[in-house]
């Protein structure tokens, strides 16, 4: 392996694994849930619970990470992380058949479905992540974290398209074959793809220290104050994030009269904001000082601030109402959430790998669980939160103003904690993951 790390081409295809997960779970969290409700009449709190259920399981992400820096390769915890996952879909698409039928052994059986799927993401994804951090080199991480996130949106996307064509007319039997067509591609891209990566990697982990026990390790990164600092940031931050997840849409309906057709366009329009922004990020970070980790944080403050004031935008269009640019507001957010996110993933990669790769995959676990509290937290506690301050202050506009304003504060703490303390390393260098 050249001093140089992984060819761009080597970038792309670790890349396309991260684009068969998003595929993957598109299909839980997006397809199965509208079928869930829509079409099979369900209670709208089961695909949510179980959706916050395959979180809670990713938990689980620190032991997967320590276990694939204790075997001294990623790629069969990827390969079978993967195979997980698309078994879980497959699942959890049956389980609808066996509700129907014998009602309790189907829920069950989803439980069951969604639990292959969260430690799934968990075993393949913080391997991934892992496996990026050893082996991109320090000037090419901020535009490899863009290429891959670009890429699971990508796959998002295409697997979207490719599930809404072929599932018309609807009928179980379709949606079956249409999951098992998707989750069974994604499997076999994400292995071809990355067997051979790891090659070159694979005798210089080995020669490393061995990985002490997990509760030894847990406890080694914990007492660390920046890695602690940093697991508290991508909470807030991640928790930030989330929170608007489930309340946008309600909100552009509630305040600006949008049609659902119109209300779900804020969506492309805000994903759209969120590309942009990992795009200037990825080459921003590469010709512009990418290569120094403090320019790196400043990014990362950058996006929050500019999420916090894209947020106060949004309390200000609670405020008025119709006449507020609210599109432009919207796509302000997403952006910016874009700048902070990939600059996060690329600061992250730089800590992954501090230290050496023995502790990549522990890590980058500890930090994956600290995203999957926030996200399964963050759009509950919004929409919870838009009720309650509704039943207390009795006006839709102040719920509304309360809750992206909470959003804004959260951003701005996470920012404050960001700039406590400068990186240890004067460049990307190391070992690092998402």
């Amino acid at each position: 392996m050249t001093p140089r790390g992984l060819s761009w081409l080597g970038i792309a295809r670790l890349g396309l694994v991260q684009a068969a997960i998003g595929a993957i779970v598109m299909l839980a969290t997006s397809l199965l849930n509208r079928v869930m409700v829509v079409e099979y009449a369900l209670p709208a709190a089961l695909p949510a619970g179980l959706v916050a259920w395959h979180y809670a399981v990713q938990l689980s992400r620190p032991l997967w990470g320590h276990e694939s820096d204790s075997g001294r390769r990623r790629t069969p915890w990827i390969i079978g992380g993967m195979g997980v996952l698309a078994a879980g879909a497959m699942l959890a698409a049956e389980s609808l058949r066996v509700i129907v039928a014998h009602g309790w052994v189907g829920y069950a059986l989803a439980i069951l479905a969604f639990s292959l799927i969260g430690a799934g993401v968990g075993a393949a994804g913080t391997s991934l992540l892992a496996l990026l951090a050893a082996q991109v080199a320090p000037a090419r991480r901020a535009a490899a974290a863009s290429l891959t996130w670009i890429m699971m949106i990508a796959g998002i996307i295409v697997s979207s398209a490719a599930a809404g064509h072929w599932i018309d007319p609807f009928s179980l039997a379709r949606l079956e074959g249409v999951v098992a067509g998707v989750a069974g591609m994604a499997f076999l891209l994400s292995t071809v793809a990355v067997l051979g990566v790891e090659r070159g990697d694979a005798a210089r982990v080995a020669a490393g220290p061995p990985s002490p026990p997990f509760a030894v390790a847990l406890a080694e990164i914990w007492v660390d104050p920046e890695h602690r600092r940093f697991t508290m940031f991508v909470f807030l931050s991640m928790l930030a994030y989330s929170m608007q997840d489930l309340i946008l849409e309600p909100f552009s309906g509630l305040r600006f009269a949008m049609t659902p057709g119109q209300s779900t366009q804020m969506s492309s329009v805000q994903h759209s904001g969120v590309l942009l922004g990992m795009v200037l990020v990825g080459v921003g970070g590469s010709a512009f000082g990418g290569r120094d980790a403090a320019t790196l944080a400043r990014w990362i403050v950058g996006g929050c601030i500019g999420s916090a004031l894209a947020l106060t935008g949004l309390v200000l269009a609670a405020r008025y109402g119709p006449g507020w640019p609210i599109v432009g507001t919207i796509f302000l957010l997403g952006f910016a959430n874009g700048v902070f996110a990939v600059a996060a993933i690329g600061r992250m990669m730089a800590l992954a790998g501090d230290g050496g790769s023995s502790r990549a995959g522990l890590r980058m676990g500890v930090w994956g669980a600290a995203q999957a509290i926030a996200f399964g937290l963050g759009g509950l506690t919004g929409a919870v939160a838009v009720d309650a301050a509704e039943a207390l202050t009795g006006s839709v506009p102040e719920s509304f103003m309360l809750v992206f304003g909470a959003e804004a504060l959260l951003f701005l703490l996470a920012a404050a904690l960001s700039l406590r303390a400068p990186p240890r390393v004067a460049h990307l260098g190391g070992e690092v993951v998402i």
